[in-house]
């Protein structure tokens, strides 16, 4: 069990994002199959408590390998005044709440296309199967993301961080992103091409059925 007076109720997670200001908060959440070390856990957790910036952290009872998710009483300490951990999240509301300003993800293809539609950049720790794709495209094709090494280090995951919510690279990604997010609304909206192809789909099963 990580530290107890870092855990909230889930349901209270976006009343705690009401009040942080806007793109403050650093959003963690490595989805629901992705394992790491108890090493890789630390090293993440000290990366965000070294920058120095509010962070809600989703920590899955089984996101370590074979054994309960710890993290040291330094760390509980260092950032109990400006985090939150959760075992659960509405992700799709928390990714759309105006304080998050940038998503740590494991690039699996849901949670990239949520933090897309969102306008929040991200930070990609891909872990299998087609996340080193979504990580490929979010970081190298679509510029809207930067990838963390599988070899997890504090210095980096700190540095990125700091980069991705204050540093210049990081604001070009919000722009680029926020021109993804508009092209996505576009797309969903009454008269885009996913609305059209999800109309002619229904139509074309309905045709098969009559």
């Amino acid at each position: 069990m990580v530290g107890y007076s870092l855990w909230k109720e889930e349901t209270e997670c976006l009343e705690w994002l009401n009040t942080k200001t806007p793109n403050s908060v650093v959003y963690v959440n490595f989805g629901s199959i992705a394992v790491m070390t108890p090493e890789q856990l630390v090293e993440f957790g000290w990366g965000l408590a070294n920058s120095k910036l509010p962070f809600f952290w989703v920590i899955r009872p089984d996101l370590v390998i074979g054994e309960s998710a710890i993290l040291p009483p330094e760390f509980v300490a260092e950032t109990k005044e400006r985090s939150l951990i959760a075992g659960w999240c509405p992700q799709e509301q928390v990714l759309n709440h105006p304080s998050v300003g940038g998503f740590l993800t494991h690039s699996g293809w849901n949670s990239t296309v949520e933090s897309l539609t969102a306008g929040v950049p991200m930070l990609c720790w891909p872990f299998f199967a087609d996340q080193q794709m979504d990580c490929r495209y979010t970081c190298n094709e679509w510029g809207i993301g930067m990838e963390i090494s599988n070899d997890v280090k504090r210095d980096e995951v700190e540095k990125l961080i700091k980069e991705l919510m204050k540093g210049e690279k990081g604001k070009k990604m919000k722009n680029k992103v926020m021109e993804w997010k508009k092209l996505a609304e576009e797309a969903t909206g009454p008269h885009g091409s996913s609305s059209t192809n999800l109309e002619n789909l229904v139509n074309q099963v309905l045709l098969r059925k009559t």
